[in-house]
């Protein structure tokens, strides 16, 4: 049995879910990231698979996404790495807003996603040393080479920028992606799952962080899933993937 509560992180609105009878009890807390256009509701699944399995689960909902969107579906399109960059930089608020109230057991944090949630895992991961382990379900942690395909950035009235003011908007994405920055996640545990066949987030991108940390060294608390014939989307494998990890490592 699981509860679960319709919350506020500061000014974010959350879903919260715990082990029954729980609530109050400092347990490991997985903060979870939806993916775009998507919302904290769409991936409650997550919650009830880790809560009942003994975590704390805080799901957010994005800027401009769920509760705090505003209905402007042009805007939120032409500034998908702004969003990114926020779900990353709004993590320590909800996290403080947990500690505060004594709810984390242990500094016991892991971080979790899907797309651009998996996105959001990568780089919180590489940005926050007190994230002990991570999951990427259909993410990449190259931000500034998947922009030139994946939502690039545009204009105020929707047009495609220039090559200069391109460079421009993605330069900031060196601060949070995990291109030439794998030191910062070396040896600690992480999830990666992709479908083979995504079409929307390349596999590739998946496959390349592995094989990269792996030449380096530094994938011995690395997982790496690939499921065959899979596209964009999540699956039971990936669900319980997920739970088993952070139950090992977190």
């Amino acid at each position: 049995m699981i509860e679960i509560h319709d919350e506020r992180a500061g000014d974010i609105a959350v879903i919260h879910a715990v082990p029954a009878g729980q609530y109050h009890w400092p347990l490991p807390t997985v903060f979870f990231c939806h993916g775009y256009t998507s919302s904290k509701e769409v991936y409650g699944y997550f919650a009830y698979a880790l809560a009942r399995v003994g975590f704390r689960v805080v799901l957010p909902d994005a800027d401009r996404h769920g509760e705090r969107f505003d209905g402007d579906e042009a805007r939120r399109l032409a500034t998908f790495w702004e969003i990114l960059r926020s779900n990353i930089d709004e993590l320590p608020q909800i996290k403080a807003h947990f500690e505060r109230l004594g709810l984390i057991a242990d500094g016991r944090i892991g971080m979790a996603g899907a797309s651009m949630g998996g996105m959001t895992a990568l780089g919180a991961f590489a940005r926050f040393p007190w994230v002990r382990a991570a999951a990427s379900l259909m993410g990449s942690g190259y931000y500034r080479s998947l922009a030139q395909t994946l939502y690039p950035p545009l204009g105020a009235e929707g047009e495609a920028l220039s090559p200069a003011a391109f460079a421009a908007r993605t330069a900031v994405l060196a601060e949070y992606e995990l291109e030439g920055r794998l030191e910062t996640i070396a040896g600690r545990p992480l999830l990666l799952w992709h479908g083979e066949t995504d079409d929307v987030v390349p596999a590739a991108d998946s496959l390349r962080l592995a094989a990269e940390l792996r030449r380096q060294g530094a994938g011995s608390r690395l997982t790496s899933l690939v499921e065959p014939g899979v596209k964009h989307r999540i699956t039971p494998l990936a669900l319980s993937a997920t739970a088993d990890f952070f139950r090992r490592e977190l």
